[in-house]
């Protein structure tokens, strides 16, 4: 089971902006910072974890789940407000079902300014709302 995870980032204001914003849709808030170093989460306790530094290489993806598909397009939008990037031209990040990896999986998908992936899922049917 999963605690929290850290990110390195080159840019630590930029990330904790972005981060700041894009997971609020959430629920998630910056719950604790210390010199290079910043928590996010909810309930007082940082589930993800940012610090300053010099390599983001290899580039990770991370996933947080929604309980809506409606959470999963907020996200997509604050994302792109704080100035996320598509994971490519042809905005396959958007919002949507990704059926290869089953019926229900609704999800978005984008990259953080170092490269990370970070993406929202809803497995919840769209009947179920």
């Amino acid at each position: 089971m999963l605690d929290h995870l850290g990110l390195i980032v080159h840019d630590y204001d930029r990330s904790k902006a972005f981060y700041q914003a894009s997971l609020a849709p959430l629920g998630y808030e910056l719950v604790t910072e210390m010199g290079d170093w910043a928590g996010f989460g909810w309930g007082g306790k940082p589930q993800l974890r940012i610090k300053g530094g010099s390599s983001t290489t290899p580039a990770l993806h991370i996933a947080f789940s929604a309980e809506d598909r409606d959470t999963v397009r907020a996200f997509y939008a604050a994302a792109q407000e704080a100035g996320a990037k598509d994971v490519d031209a042809g905005g396959s990040g958007a919002p949507g079902v990704r059926p290869e990896y089953h019926d229900h999986y609704f999800s978005a998908v984008v990259l953080d300014p170092d490269g990370h992936r970070v993406e929202v899922v809803c497995h919840i049917p769209a009947d179920a709302f």
